[in-house]
């Protein structure tokens, strides 16, 4: 498949199928990667938070393709985000990662705890520094998305969030079109539960495609970038074979399964755990 993209404030081009690494571990998603790169994709998504980034940094050395060529993308964890603090976790990532830049650094979760103003400060740092290419935010809403622009001395490019279509969150979505802000789906198959849908399934035979395919292609028609994770190799090519098309009426009957119901991004929140650090 030729991977459409969309043009971030940089000039850069965001492929919109990326690989998804959450949950994977150092070694799975080495393999993962491997597997991706050899099927054709261009773009892998890892966090510090995913403890994986070394695992993909070997991966990334070993391949034949140069890292110019791979569009990546990392995360600094929300308990991370005072001004100091950030530019050191992006270091850190960079070592593990064993790169010179990001090709996107995003902030993993707001935290209410520490200034949204300190943390892109620090992120204007890290792109006048060549450390980072492009500067985001993720699983923010549109209210903290707003805030993020007014403040923000450098574009924020993209807002990762989950996104399906048990979850399709139109305002939020009408809000990043709306200040050209990429929305990439962070779950784009709600963690696999999408597959249990019946007009999915109903879909994926109809198609002969699998049902991951069938709900990626829908993302996919509406201007979403989506990340797929897989550790097994055949699913991982399998979710880049997308060069076909849902018609308009199967399309809107995806749209008609909305029912507002996220998979992880609930209103509970742990804020002393080690993700947000808010005793310290």
């Amino acid at each position: 498949m030729a991977v459409p993209t969309h043009t971030l404030p940089s000039g850069d081009e965001l492929p919109a199928v990326g690989l998804g690494t959450w949950k994977l571990d150092d070694e799975t998603a080495k393999e993962s990667v491997h597997a991706a790169l050899d099927a054709g994709y261009t773009h892998v998504d890892t966090a510090e938070g995913y403890r994986n980034e070394r695992g993909i940094g070997e991966a990334l050395a070993e391949s034949e393709h140069d890292r110019d060529d791979v569009f990546l993308t990392s995360k600094v964890l929300p308990k991370n985000l005072t001004y100091d603090s950030l530019i050191e976790a992006c270091e850190a990532s960079l070592d593990r990662l064993g790169t010179e830049y990001l090709d996107l650094y995003l902030i993993h979760w707001p935290n209410p705890a520490i200034s949204l103003r300190e943390s892109l400060d620090a992120m204007a740092t890290l792109s006048d520094r060549g450390l980072v290419r492009n500067v985001g935010v993720s699983n923010f809403s549109a209210y903290q998305l707003s805030c993020a622009h007014h403040v923000s001395d450098v574009p924020i490019a993209v807002n990762q969030v989950e996104f399906h279509p048990w979850f399709q969150r139109p305002d939020l979505v009408d809000y990043c079109r709306d200040t050209e802000t990429v929305v990439e789906a962070a779950a784009p198959l709600a963690r696999t539960e999408i597959f249990a849908d019946e007009v999915v399934r109903e879909l994926a035979q109809k198609y002969d495609t699998s049902a991951a395919q069938v709900v990626l292609r829908w993302a996919l028609d509406r201007d979403v970038v989506v990340l797929p994770k897989s550790s097994s190799p055949a699913h991982v090519r399998q979710n880049l074979e997308l060069d076909w098309e849902l018609d308009d009426a199967d399309r809107s009957r995806l749209d008609d399964r909305d029912r507002d119901q996220p998979v992880y991004d609930t209103p509970a929140r742990d804020w002393t755990g080690d993700t947000y650090g808010i005793n310290r």
